[in-house]
């Protein structure tokens, strides 16, 4: 006769095998076997009913041969490069949440009868000018789509915008993807329909432009995101100085912020931009090393304020990067139209393009996140911060952005570092979806990720035993990154 604990287990291992057999079968076992696969030389095309050759165990063979091949390193910046879009979606999942989360219902703040009116009236003026100006009938279409839903939202408050904000995640990935390749295509896509004319604008601009003001513009460019930088150098060390941020968190934020700099060298437009944005980042940071490290007001622990740090430097990266993405557009620009082979500024290829691909994808990412489970986890982090915090602020006089800085984006700081976390584990293994779906990984390889080099490898050339080596090469950097996040980013949660 059995004791009634042990019948209590036996029972809930019977409730649970259900789930551990599955565990076993589809996860555990095919981790196992896919490790033994990468220190092997397993090959379809070789392994076959056709062939008698034996599998052979090869150590690290396949692990050196992936760190010796380009096209990896080619892959692996271009899952980096297309990860640059998160802090852009991170932050359009903030803003989307923060403006979800006010009641935009005018029959509750007093003023429906003006602003109902008001929106139909801004509205109609807008389409009548469209078409006075002989503007497409998709562009027509599309201002109008967005006019009803100003006026939705305004006839039955929030819930309208937070319902259409996340439609496209209730939408399947590859149903969006689609529809995006054909948005995107340079023929008959409205995207570029709708940009036809302004491109061609653009480019008459340009074109009437002397020389000297584009470069001119280039400049302004560059000196903007310097004159940023710097701002962001001396608010590091005056937090540095003031104990809010100890000298590891200090090294690391100095360490993004300096990025931008060292990137005008691959897209800075001329040779003397290439050396001067670098060399003048150099020199402020050298300038505040030796001015700002002499003394130090209040001491603090070396990873004490690490995620505040982190943060500033991820916030600053932003506006740098735009600003040097804008000197290289300008330059871009200026090139193409005076080429003889155009009359006028051509609309992007988009997925058809070396140069555009990426950024029609990066585009698209950020069209799908702004509206995903980020703000729904940002609208359930507002909906709990203390009313009190919030009154003390404004009794205290605190601007808006004080109010934010200061009282709600503390109280974020968990969900931000859970989705940070899990957006940089979706950015390294994400990607396959897309360029299956879109681009078959091209133009010449300008879209292909990791995850769609393990699967090319492993089910389009058959090599397993190489393909698996890229996957727990890809598992290693997530785990590595993941666990840097977890040590340092959760800091930023407790300090």
């Amino acid at each position: 006769m059995l004791s009634k604990k042990t019948s209590n287990t036996i029972a809930g291992i019977a409730f649970l095998s259900p789930n551990i057999i599955g565990f076993l079968c589809f996860t555990t076992i095919p981790l196992v076997f896919s490790m033994v696969l990468a220190f092997s030389n397993w090959d379809l095309t070789l392994h076959n009913m056709f062939h008698d050759e034996a599998i052979k165990f090869v150590g690290l063979k396949n692990f050196i041969r992936l760190f010796q091949e380009r096209d990896f390193w080619k892959f692996l910046g271009n899952t980096l490069f297309l990860m640059m879009g998160a802090p852009f979606a991170i932050a359009g999942s903030l803003i989307a949440a923060i403006l979800l989360n006010k009641d935009l219902k005018g029959k509750k703040s007093g003023v429906f009868k003006i602003i109902l009116p008001g929106a139909i009236l801004f509205i109609s003026c807008v389409m009548l000018t469209l078409v006075g100006m002989g503007a497409a009938a998709l562009t027509i279409l599309i201002v109008g789509a967005v006019g009803m839903t100003l006026i939705s939202g305004i006839l039955f408050g929030q819930t309208v915008y937070r319902t259409l904000f996340y439609l496209p995640n209730f939408t399947s990935g590859v149903a969006v993807y689609i529809l995006w390749k054909k948005l995107y295509s340079p023929q008959t896509g409205p995207v570029n329909a709708v940009l036809d004319k302004p491109v061609s604008v653009v480019g008459n601009i340009v074109n009437a432009t002397p020389s000297w003001v584009l470069l001119a513009g280039e400049w302004l460019c560059l000196l903007i995101g310097l004159f940023i930088m710097m701002k962001v150098l001396k608010s590091l060390f005056n937090h540095w100085k003031e104990g809010d941020i100890g000298s590891c968190g200090l090294v690391l934020a100095l360490f993004f912020v300096m990025l931008p700099a060292f990137f005008a060298i691959l897209w800075a437009p001329t040779a003397a931009m290439k050396l001067a944005v670098p060399a003048i980042a150099v020199v402020l940071l050298v300038f505040h090393l030796a001015t700002d490290l002499k003394t130090r007001d209040f001491p603090c622990t070396i990873w004490h304020g690490v995620g505040s740090g982190f943060m500033i430097a991820m916030i600053s990266l932003i506006p740098m990067f735009m600003f040097i993405g804008f000197a290289a557009a300008i330059a871009h620009l200026a090139d193409i139209t005076r080429q003889t082979d155009f009359s006028v500024l051509p609309p992007p290829e988009w997925l058809a393009s070396y140069d555009w691909a990426k950024p029609a994808i990066m585009i698209m990412g950020l069209w799908m996140a702004i509206g995903s489970n980020n703000m729904l986890l940002y609208l359930a982090g507002l909906s709990n911060v203390p009313p009190e915090l919030e009154e003390a602020a404004d009794i205290d006089g605190a601007s808006p952005f004080q109010k934010f800085w200061h009282v709600t984006w503390p109280q974020l700081a968990p969900i931000t570092f859970f989705i940070v976390v899990m957006t940089v584990i979706g950015g390294l293994q994400g990607g396959f979806e897309m360029a299956r779906t879109m681009t078959q990984g091209g133009p010449f390889g300008s879209t292909t990720t990791l995850s769609y080099f393990i699967y090319n490898e492993g089910f389009a050339t058959g090599r397993l035993g190489y393909s698996s080596a890229i996957s727990w090469v890809l598992f290693i950097m997530v785990f590595s990154i993941t666990m840097i996040n977890w040590k340092f980013g959760s800091k930023y949660v407790n300090d």
